[in-house]
């Protein structure tokens, strides 16, 4: 007869299990259904009206972010069932941010995103212990920080009172690890009105691409007009336009699938920390004949042209990024490929006050040399300046300061830098475009070009007026004007590429069609046979 144990099945109706064994499966199964009932919670964000409203403002939930950035199958992520110290009626799944890893073209990433359906994606203790430890986890690791802004700023109460001192804020962190660890990208997307924490991830970021309809600022409109009076709409505040002025954003595009292809370009060019190299593609020939050149920059030092036209000719074809067109527009910085090495190429935009530099365009300047040189991006400078901006509207914006930091940085940078002269390159804008007193590996010119302590005319002006005025007076208009082209032309003569090639100011005078080939072998050499890396304070490696 069969005999059925205690806790068992009856023999011939399967194996034995024993009652604990049983029990303990019964508890597993119990836990693991609690565990799905989480996560599905967890996933559902702020639930579906939150998420009907939300998709109704022309936004993607944050998940659907996540999922359209990463790689297919690759997403890791952690913290997804964290909930507020503060509990609420309603929950907050995940503390109104998702933080998590996956693969960004094959290569590690870090990404946080904030989740606007859940409390308007508003920060609280939870949430920003969550983000550090994910940015933590991105410095340890050596790999990019992807940072997907959406929020509303702080959460009350959860950050009032003695509670906003105690936040789990690491400032010392804010701008990459300070124990000796290699600097990593960070990139953000601004996808919706993004105040308070966001705003600061924005600030924080190495490049910043917003979607129109955006906006980025430290505190949104509902707190600066009770605070201060100004009563202001979120575009008027931060949008597109205000965040570009303020170079708060280096990209504008109209859709959030254009802002993650955006961020996805970006970090191409560089390599997942500053301690490895930047990835190298295969050579591209550029959209325009270098050939064409010659043509395309007018010699008169006062004619307008687009300097983007310059670019097309010694980049590879469709490698230009631009990098805050709308800050500082003097000067055009983009990150490119030269024969498929990524570089970084800084360019005066004779279109804007003829590329004269400007406070903001220094400080832009100065951002972007900063960005390339700690991440192992050679330098290509394309100089077309006619000086430094003078007056008092200048002095008052701070012209000495930002010139005087921008050389510094530009002097210090460990990585090979290349210069062209094109047409004219005068006084300290000479010098901030990585003239030769700030140790450039090679310097070049083309023979048209004009180099000098300022232009031919505004130099007889300075040097000479005295002489000119007393001529004048006592032998008229004639005699004055004459005397003034004598001397113009001197200046000019002093100003040819000639004297400074002989005296090694200049590394060649080269022709324009040579411009490409001098940027990319200059580099090629500066480079040697050295491994292509720099330390993350700049030193190589």
């Amino acid at each position: 007869m069969p005999v059925e144990h205690a806790g068992g099945r009856a023999n011939g109706d399967g194996p034995d299990v024993p009652a604990a064994e049983a029990g303990s499966r019964s508890g597993m199964d119990t836990a693991l259904a609690e565990l799905a009932r989480r996560r599905t919670a967890a996933e559902a964000m702020g639930g579906e009206q939150a998420l009907a409203r939300h998709r109704a403002s022309g936004r993607m939930p944050v998940r659907e972010r996540v999922a359209a950035l990463v790689d297919p199958d690759s997403w890791f992520e952690i913290g997804a069932l964290a909930e507020p110290e503060i509990r609420r009626e309603k929950p907050v799944p995940g503390d109104a941010v998702v933080t998590g890893f996956g693969t960004l073209d094959g290569r590690r990433v870090g990404v946080i995103g904030i989740d606007a359906t859940a409390v308007a994606g508003t920060t609280a203790p939870i949430s920003m212990r969550k983000q550090g430890r994910l940015i933590e986890h991105a410095q340890r690791g050596g790999f990019p920080l992807v940072l997907l802004c959406d929020a509303d700023g702080g959460r009350m109460p959860d950050v009032m009172g003695w509670r906003f001192s105690g936040l789990p804020l690491d400032f010392t962190s804010f701008l990459g690890p300070t124990d000796g660890r290699p600097a990593v990208p960070r990139a953000a997307a601004v996808l919706g009105p993004s105040y308070g924490d966001s705003a600061l991830h924005a600030a924080t970021a190495h490049y910043v691409v917003m979607t129109r309809g955006s906006s980025v600022a430290l505190s949104g409109p509902s707190v600066v007009e009770p605070a201060i009076g100004e009563r202001l709409s979120d575009d008027e505040l931060g949008g597109p336009d205000a965040a570009t002025a303020a170079g708060n954003a280096h990209l504008v595009v109209d859709t959030e699938a254009d802002a993650l292809d955006a961020l996805t370009a970006f970090l191409s060019y560089l390599p997942s920390n500053a301690a490895l190299p930047a990835p190298v593609s295969a050579p591209v020939a550029p959209a325009t004949d270098p050939a064409e050149l010659a043509d395309l920059v007018p010699t008169g030092a006062r004619a307008g042209y687009d300097m983007r036209t310059v670019l097309a000719a010694v980049a590879d074809a469709e490698s230009v990024l631009p990098w805050a067109d709308g800050w500082g527009p003097s000067l055009l910085c983009a990150l490119a490929r030269v024969e498929g090495r990524p570089v970084g190429i800084v360019a005066n935009q004779p279109l804007v006050r003829a590329g004269a530099l400007d406070p903001d365009s220094l400080a832009k300047e100065h951002d972007f040399v900063d960005l390339c040189d700690t991440f192992g991006l050679p330098l290509v400078f394309l100089h077309d300046v006619p000086g430094l901006m003078i007056g008092s509207q200048a002095e008052r914006a701070g012209i000495l300061h930002a010139y005087e930091r921008t050389v510094s940085r530009i002097a210090r940078a460990a990585v090979p830098r290349v210069g062209v002269v094109l047409r004219k390159a005068y006084g300290g804008g000479h010098f901030a475009m990585g003239g030769r007193p700030t140790g450039p590996d090679f310097l070049f010119a083309w023979p048209t070009a004009e180099m000098g302590f300022m232009a031919p005319e505004t130099g007889i002006r300075t040097v000479h007026r005295r002489a000119l005025d007393r001529l004048l007076a006592e032998e008229g208009e004639a005699a004055r004007d004459a005397r003034a082209a004598e001397l113009t032309a001197e200046w000019v003569a002093e100003s040819e590429p000639w004297e400074a090639a002989a005296h090694l100011s200049l590394d060649d005078v080269i022709a324009p069609a040579a411009t490409r080939h001098a940027v990319a072998t200059g580099i090629e050499i500066a480079w040697g046979e050295r491994p292509h890396r720099v330390g993350h304070r700049g030193g190589r490696l």
